[in-house]
């Protein structure tokens, strides 16, 4: 189905609109969003993705309906894979955490710009190229099979690689200035570190998207569904990653059930490509009668393996014990930097949380407290923050200003 250029240009108009309308009324002003505020974004940004497909299903149909919640799922869980890699940008770079949301939304911002170029030269491709349909499919088995390994989320090796070209590209100030990407240093006007935020998130990006355009295209070619659905799925990322920053390293089995989607992609898209073939060595370059996987049966299969992978993430007494020793040290790490939480309320309740998940790991059975890696360094770590916790109450004792 075409789809009409001033639906293309009101769509377009929204989604800048939405934008707009994130940096002025909540990424303007630093501050950290609280939970309820995180929540409830969230749920209005998924509203308006599924609002937005329930109007493609009512105006342009069932196939084209069914085609844009695959697609926005597929996506969606993508990106949820990628607020790890975003964790591990913010805390190598040791953003405060009032001052990470400007650097998410130009993240998301940079994002959609450069996806958009990667979705509109697929786009050409594969209306060119039929063969670009095995490509994106061995692409794809490639990148399950990365998923796969032993170390984990194979995909996360990406980190390390922007985090050097960011250092690269720009020479910063060594200290940060609110979310300001200039400050004044000796009369001179330098770039802060935020830049290098920026720009190591933007990458991630970009490399991202190799893995997340090649699997939408198995599921839709049309141009309007690919766009909007990755859209959609990148719009309320900001608000996600505080919403769920505590419970990301718990969704432990999430990388199985993103390597499931993608290999059950890619096969989908190697058989579509021999249905469609022309490769001269390939039957001699004549279609082969295989049989193509429904986009109907490719919704089920998506929403049943990340239902499954999320409800045993959080079900699992492993994925428990793995999030009470992950929130506890990056819980550990943020109150020892002073710099990482500015709000005192909001210092204090990082320690309460500390000291909830030191209970957890101190009570957890012997085969799960084996599994922590570094346990001696971890326990250290938690000691230091008691310590300066102590500290602190020793240093305020019997003055009205409260401990922090």
């Amino acid at each position: 189905m075409t789809v009409p250029t001033w639906v293309w240009i009101a769509t377009i108009t929204g989604i800048v609109g939405l934008l707009v309308f994130d940096l002025v009324f909540h990424v303007r002003s630093a501050h950290t969003p609280s939970i309820r505020e995180s929540a409830t974004w969230t749920a209005i940004y998924a509203s308006i993705g599924v609002s937005f497909g329930l109007g493609v299903l009512s105006f342009g149909g069932r196939t084209m309906g069914t085609e844009f919640f695959a697609g926005y799922l597929t996506e969606l869980a993508l990106s949820v894979d990628n607020l790890f890699v975003f964790l591990i940008i913010m805390s190598t770079f040791r953003v405060p955490r009032a001052d990470q949301q400007k650097a998410l939304l130009v993240g998301i911002v940079f994002s959609l710009i450069a996806r958009g170029g990667f979705i509109f030269l697929g786009a050409a491709l594969i209306n060119r190229y039929a063969w670009v349909f095995y490509l994106f499919g061995f692409f794809l088995l490639l990148t399950a099979g990365k998923l796969l390994r032993p170390e984990g989320e194979g995909a996360h090796a990406q980190e390390s690689i922007t985090v050097r070209l960011a250092r690269r590209l720009f020479r910063t100030s060594e200290h940060y200035d609110s979310d300001r990407l200039f400050t004044v240093v000796d009369g001179k006007r330098v770039l802060t570190p935020m830049i290098l935020v920026m720009a190591a998130l933007g990458l991630t990006d970009v490399m991202f998207a190799l893995d997340s355009i090649p699997a939408i295209f198995g599921l839709t070619q049309n141009t309007f569904i690919v766009f909007t659905a990755t859209a959609f799925s990148l719009m309320g990322l900001r608000q996600l990653y505080f919403l769920i920053d505590g419970l990301l390293d718990r969704l432990i089995y999430l990388g199985y059930g993103l390597a499931g989607i993608l290999g059950f992609i890619g096969v989908k898209l190697i058989l579509h490509a021999l249905h469609e073939n022309n490769v001269p060595f390939i039957n001699d370059g004549r279609p082969v009668h295989v049989a193509e996987v429904s986009i109907e049966l490719s919704l089920i299969v998506i929403v049943s393996v990340l239902a499954i992978t999320v409800t045993a993430s959080l079900m699992s007494p492993a994925g428990r014990a793995q999030d009470a020793v992950t929130s506890a040290r990056h819980h550990a790490e943020q109150y020892l930097d002073t710099s990482y939480e500015t709000d005192l309320g909001l210092r204090r309740k990082i320690f309460e949380s500390l000291e909830n998940e030191l209970t957890i790991i101190q009570s957890l059975p012997v085969k799960y407290r084996e599994r922590i890696q570094d346990e001696d360094e971890l326990m250290e770590l938690i000691g230091r923050a008691l310590a300066l916790r102590a500290e602190r109450l020793a240093a305020r004792a019997g003055m009205d200003t409260p401990p922090t």
